[in-house]
């Protein structure tokens, strides 16, 4: 429909995160992209109204490379979901276990699997795709993929059961807007990136500032900077408002204190 508002996620249709799309902007209509830079770019270049990508699992942790690319494009995050992850294994109609030689599925899927995979499928080779839906287009008399329960496809038969090794198994995905539209004026959780002084004590100084004021640091994962071998990147989201006079004081400290300190995002 012309004039249509479109959400930029990682396709291709049927994937996690065009489900999550629907989920975070309903009135918005997917726009598929095949690489999660793709998926910035077209945010950034104006062919999307705004974006959704994957930023954590509950398994196995952050979504690195989003979260190298949230540090350096023009996005900020400004709503969050957690969806249920519920693999199911995908053959074409006809298909025994025993005729599968290979499974493809995204990495974070293939090794959400492992047990199932280890279990049923040993000698399969693994091939990791770009996203979970992208493996229903690899399957033939050989080939076995790993994708959503959502998933509907003529001539797929998915599994009866969830073949994750972890049942309660949920993703984050973040809703994206342009930095240059700017922060969200509130909202409960703050999401920010730091580089601490290369010195003792200096990410403690950091979690100092939060903790002396009574906020509750939710996450942090640490990333190494390329550039510069042997030093990190701190990931950090708070609990607190960003229109709360103490958190903003507290972020205002943060920054002071850290060599370079950028937030990612404010949302609920």
């Amino acid at each position: 429909m012309a004039g249509a508002k479109r959400a930029a996620c990682l396709g291709p249709a049927g994937s996690y995160s065009e489900l999550a799309a629907r989920t975070l902007c309903p009135h918005c209509a997917p726009l598929l992209q095949p690489t999660f830079p793709a998926v910035f770019g077209a945010l950034e270049g104006g062919g999307a109204d705004c974006a959704v990508i994957p930023i954590e699992n509950s398994i196995q942790g952050g979504v690195l490379q989003n979260l190298d690319l949230l540090e350096t494009r023009s996005a900020v995050a400004v709503a969050q979901a957690r969806l249920r992850i519920d693999h199911r294994l995908a053959l074409r109609q006809g298909v025994r276990l025993a005729d599968v030689t290979r499974v493809y599925s995204h990495e974070q899927a293939i090794g959400q699997c492992a047990h199932f995979l280890d279990t049923f499928l040993p000698h399969a080779e693994r091939i990791f795709t770009d996203s979970t839906a992208k493996s229903l287009s690899l399957l033939d008399a050989h080939s076995a993929g790993i994708v959503g329960a959502h998933i509907r496809a003529e001539g797929v038969v998915l599994s009866e059961e969830n073949i994750a090794d972890e049942k309660n198994n949920f993703t984050q995905f973040f809703l994206l807007r342009l930095r240059a539209q700017g922060l969200p004026a509130s909202g409960g959780t703050v999401f920010f990136s730091a580089v601490c002084e290369h010195r003792p004590g200096s990410l403690l100084t950091l979690l100092q500032t939060f903790s002396a004021r009574g906020i509750n640091l939710t996450r942090i994962e640490s990333r190494p900077i390329p550039s510069v071998p042997g030093e990190y990147r701190f990931f950090i989201e708070i609990d607190g408002d960003i229109a709360d006079p103490r958190v903003r004081e507290a972020l205002d400290e943060a920054q002071g204190s850290c060599r370079t300190f950028r937030i990612l995002g404010v949302y609920d």
